[in-house]
């Protein structure tokens, strides 16, 4: 558990090597309760693959990760969805949650479809889904572990409009409620306004860790 007003998560100065390719060194930052961290930088900066790191899904070459969560209370939402093509949006939420250990009532599942829009595409096979509506469902799978701590790597990549904005609607949401959020995005210049910190790396190394507020974002180069 975090220690009262302490981080969630801590890394320190942490690196990773692909064979003798450097992909970062000396990372240090940390996410604290109830905080959306954007992670910002170029393309082959490192920046899902520090993502991995935090999650516990890869170890550091050199440095320290410190997790003050249970790994149950975590969540990540990566570029693939994971949903099962031939299953219903219900029946892929139903199984979702006996993975989970949980039993979720058909009522209940059906709340979290219609929290993302879905609540008429329940008896639709998700195989038929966009990429938005398939990004939504698994969103939905997010909400039934009620997670502490959520990692995102590029969760808008080719959403549609409505389907992002409902994404960051969430993303502050998740917030609000007081869980943390690691957040890969390469819309850096709307969605820092949404986060409270900014972590950028850059020339294998972080080049700013703060405020998001006074996060230099015309520096970016997606």
């Amino acid at each position: 558990m975090a220690p009262a007003g302490g981080a969630l998560l801590a890394v320190k100065r942490a690196a990773k090597f692909y064979g003798s390719k450097l992909v970062f060194k000396e990372v240090t930052c940390e996410v604290r309760p109830g905080e959306i961290v954007l992670v910002a930088g170029p393309n082959g900066a490192g920046k899902s693959t520090l993502m991995r790191i935090m999650a516990g899904l890869s170890r550091p070459s050199a440095g320290e990760v410190t997790l003050h969560v249970e790994p149950e209370c975590t969540a990540y939402l990566g570029h693939s969805t994971f949903i099962y093509p031939g299953m219903t949006a219900l029946a892929n939420l139903g199984f979702w949650g006996t993975m989970y250990g949980l039993s979720p009532s058909r009522e209940e599942l059906t709340a979290l479809l219609a929290r993302v829009g879905l609540e008429r595409a329940a008896e639709e096979k998700a195989g038929s889904f966009s990429r938005g509506m398939a990004q939504r469902l698994n969103l939905a799978r997010i909400y039934l572990v009620n997670p502490r701590l959520i990692f995102l790597d590029e969760p808008g990549t080719g959403l549609d409009p409505r389907s992002l904005a409902l994404l960051r609607r969430e993303i502050v949401a998740f917030r609000d409620q007081g869980t943390s959020v690691v957040w890969i995005s390469h819309h850096v210049r709307e969605d820092a306004a949404l986060a409270d910190t900014v972590l950028a790396l850059g020339g294998r190394r972080v080049e700013y860790f703060g405020p998001a507020a006074e996060y230099e974002v015309e520096v970016e180069t997606c």
